[in-house]
């Protein structure tokens, strides 16, 4: 089924190229902005590689009230205060967070979260939300390459059922992408951190490493 999805800080890379990926898979998707005229310049510009997709682009408030599912990938500074900001307009969604807590400083350093993670934040800031933490690994360069597969599994965390089903048919529907159900929100805190050491491992050996876990009988 279609979803309308909005990315919430969607114009950086990862949410350009989440929102790339979504609309290749067939939903209608918003990118938000903290400046509406922002998020329309970056869809029209994605969009005019998908000449058939349902991309658009606003305010952060207005992505997220026409979104039944909302994707937040906001730099960790900004992630408490735009939550706040939204929580009204988030209430009785799905939301995914993507946040991961870093700071750059000589490399990649994570910021302590009392909460355990940005995700276990989220779901402490929207009470009336229904939250998920997934897509913190995958590599913006290689999802806004249209032609390339990702080569990662997305490890998927919350206490909703239902909606963790729902993230995962997202996430497969993402070329080369297998859904990895990684347990409860609590370990968000152990995706965040290894999504960091992903950042540390890559820019020294300039790749674009990914997760895959090995063993499981899942289907890829």
């Amino acid at each position: 089924m279609p979803h309308t999805i909005a990315l919430v800080g969607g114009t950086g890379p990862e949410g350009r190229g989440l929102a790339l990926r979504f609309a290749m898979a067939g939903h209608r998707v918003i990118i938000g902005s903290r400046q509406a005229d922002r998020g329309a310049s970056v869809a029209a510009e994605l969009a005019a590689s998908l000449p058939s997709a349902d991309l658009t682009g606003a305010s952060n408030e207005a992505a997220v009230a026409e979104a039944d599912v909302v994707v937040v990938v906001v730099p960790y500074e900004a992630h408490r205060p735009t939550l706040e900001g939204l929580r009204d307009e988030l209430n009785g969604k799905l939301v995914v967070d993507g946040v991961v807590p870093v700071r750059f400083e000589r490399g990649p350093r994570p910021v302590d979260v009392p909460a355990g993670s940005a995700t276990e934040e989220a779901a402490e800031i929207l009470p009336d939300s229904t939250v998920v933490g997934a897509f913190h690994n995958l590599a913006a360069d290689v999802l806004l390459d249209p032609d390339r597969a990702v080569d990662a599994d997305v490890l998927i965390t919350g206490n909703d059922a239902e909606a963790k089903a729902t993230v995962s048919r997202l996430a497969e529907q993402i070329s080369g992408a297998r859904a990895v159900d990684a347990g409860p929100l609590r370990f968000s805190r152990f995706v965040e951190g290894l999504t960091i050491l992903l950042i540390g491992i890559n820019g020294r050996y300039r790749a674009h490493s990914s997760v895959r876990i090995s063993g499981l009988e899942v289907a890829r």
